[in-house]
This record gives C-alpha cells, sequence and structure tokens, in this order.
C-alpha cells in the first residue's frame, strides 16, 4: 500500500480534494513515525502494533564475493498484527 492509496481511499471516503487527501495520508504517516520515534511503539486496534526493535551488530556475507562484512547494530521496525486482522484476512 502506498501513500497515494491511502489519500484516494481519504479522497473517496470524505468526498474532499486530492490535495487534502494527500495532506492528510502525510498526516498520518508523520504521526505515526513521530509516535514510533517518541514512544517505540504504536497500537492500532483492529490492526495491530508497530514496534521499534533493536537489531543487533552482526557478520554477514556478500553474496556476491562471499566476503565477510560487519554490519552495525541498529533499528528496525517490528509488526504484529491484531487477532481481527489475522482472522478477517
Amino acid at each position: 500500500m502506498s501513500k497515494s492509496l491511502i489519500a484516494e481511499v481519504i479522497q473517496e471516503e470524505l468526498d474532499t480534494t486530492g490535495v487534502a487527501a494527500n495532506r492528510a495520508a502525510g498526516a498520518v504517516i508523520a504521526a505515526l513515525v513521530k509516535t514510533l520515534k517518541k514512544e517505540g511503539k504504536v497500537s492500532i486496534v483492529g490492526f495491530g502494533t508497530l514496534r521499534v526493535a533493536k537489531t543487533k551488530a552482526r557478520t554477514a556475507m556478500n553474496p556476491k564475493t562471499g566476503e565477510k562484512v560487519k554490519v552495525k547494530a541498529g533499528k528496525t521496525v517490528r509488526f504484529k498484527a491484531s487477532p481481527a486482522l489475522k482472522s478477517s484476512v
């Protein structure tokens, strides 16, 4: 799903302009990112939970050359679907 598809759904549901719908979609995405940065977790009832997870430093292998490469520790976002979403899909 893309931002433009979210904006399209907003535009149809609210019977608004494309510009306003695109701005609303952007605001929703920005709010999700801001909350993930600040709190580390976002729960959307009936949909699921997004959370920030730390990844450990590790050694990986370059598939092209077979050379070992060090990968730094970092962060990623994990998603866990709600039971309602699981049962509807």
